[in-house]
């Protein structure tokens, strides 16, 4: 769809959802409404999200370059930054509600960890509003060491986020999995990173049934169409992590404190759901292709 019809879309369903989770509650206690209303400064930063403009500098000085016709009361970069942060758990809700139309259908989870960096491991020490909080973790696909957070995605084999918990980069991602699975019931299909005995137990008690590929030492019982069959649908876990990395720059963000850091990478989630949530209705055999999008 063109650009104009894809910020109208937009427009609509956060106008809907916004109304939706607002209802009668008053946002702002005291002080006069912004200029820019909520739904329009949502909108403009799902927009410049999936254009891959990352952070809120970017996304302001775009519209005001390009669609200050169409946002006319777009103030000064500050007070959009300060109004965009003060929408993280609004943004928040309207991720939950998503999830629920796109996740709550299937019984067949994918599960996979992403590094979130914050700096190389020589410059730690300086990056001090994270201190106790961050680590050192390691990165396999790129074979280091890394400072930073780890992001531990829970999906729908159609690509739709449902859980994600964010956790210190030196996390097992086997002692998350239960976390981000508290109350499902179904099957789980993991990579090899999450053998663990006990954890099949484990979910196994609560009605989750956890699948992997065996190592190469390990010896294989299941039928191997059927393995291929599992390591097929895996990869579609790592398709939504390669477009929030790529797209949505969700390895790149630049954040003073955990409160601003985790903000963004909320609304970076829900703008992936929600352009998912659009192309599913456009091109329902492909939902996970939202790179066409526009044209």
């Amino acid at each position: 769809m063109p650009i104009e019809d894809f910020i109208i879309t937009v427009y609509c369903l956060i106008e809907e959802m916004y109304l939706n989770i607002i209802k009668e509650v008053k946002l702002r206690s005291r002080g006069p409404c912004p200029d820019l209303s909520d739904v329009e400064v949502l909108t403009m930063l799902i927009i410049g999200e999936y254009l891959g403009l990352g952070n809120d500098k970017k996304i302001w000085l775009y519209f005001l370059q390009h669609w200050k016709e169409w946002f006319p009361k777009l103030g000064c970069r500050t007070s959009f930054i300060r109004q965009s942060s003060n929408l993280a758990k609004v943004a928040e809700q309207m991720q939950i509600e998503l999830s629920k139309q796109l996740c709550d259908n299937t019984d067949l989870y994918l599960f996979d960890g992403f590094p979130i960096p914050l700096c190389r491991v020589k410059r730690y020490k300086r990056t001090s509003p994270f201190r106790g909080i961050a680590a050192v973790g390691y990165c396999a696909s790129k074979d280091e060491k890394y400072y930073g957070f780890k992001g531990h995605l829970l999906i729908s084999p159609h690509g739709a986020t449902k859980a994600l918990s964010v956790t210190s980069a030196n996390i097992d991602e086997r002692d998350v999995l239960p976390e981000v699975t508290y109350g499902l019931t179904g099957d789980v299909i993991a990579d090899k990173g999450l053998i663990r005995p006990f954890l099949y137990e484990e979910l196994k008690e609560r009605g989750l049934h956890l699948h992997i590929p065996m190592r190469k030492n390990m010896q294989e019982t299941r039928p191997k169409k059927f393995v291929r069959q599992i390591m097929n649908i895996r990869r579609k876990v790592e398709t939504v992590i390669g477009q929030l990395v790529e797209r949505f720059k969700i390895q790149s963000i630049k954040a003073r404190d955990y409160w601003h850091l985790m903000a963004k990478i909320g609304r970076k989630i829900l703008a992936h759901s929600l352009c998912l949530y659009i192309n599913s209705t456009l091109n329902p055999h492909a939902p996970l292709q939202i790179e066409n999008l526009l044209i």
